[in-house]
């Protein structure tokens, strides 16, 4: 396993999915990358890029664990709804110069949406089927 990969034991079935996994690095990265922007916004970008990603894996994992593919898709479009928020705050925070522009977690948000795209292209394939 990767440096900074999340290792669970006995893991429910949201955690063996990676793109919960790469939700929960980019969660990580965030809270890593946010602990070193300016006191000040601490209420207000900070939070904002921090409620952001928290709720990208949680409504993952809450889609994951309900019953059929169509609540499962809404749940998956709700944390990439939160997904472009934290791409847009990421770009705020690089414009207000606390991140560099190609900064790491522009790459994460970028794999994470991938993830988020492939995984419901393939429930709207299985929720169309006769």
């Amino acid at each position: 396993m990767a440096s900074g990969e999340l290792r669970v034991a006995n893991p429910k079935p949201h955690q063996r999915l990676e793109i919960w996994r790469q939700a929960m690095l980019l969660v990580k990265e965030t809270y890593s990358v946010t602990a070193g922007f300016p006191k000040e916004e601490i209420f207000g970008l900070v939070s904002q890029m921090r409620r952001a990603a928290v709720s990208i894996p949680s409504n993952i994992a809450e889609g994951a664990a309900r019953e059929g593919d169509k609540e499962y898709l809404h749940f998956l479009s709700i944390a990439r709804g939160s997904l472009s928020e934290l791409d847009t705050q990421v770009h705020i925070a690089a414009m207000l110069g606390y991140l560099a522009v190609d900064h790491q977690l522009n790459d994460l948000v970028d794999r994470v949406g991938r993830l988020l795209n492939g995984l419901s292209k393939k429930l709207k394939t299985d929720v169309t089927k006769p």
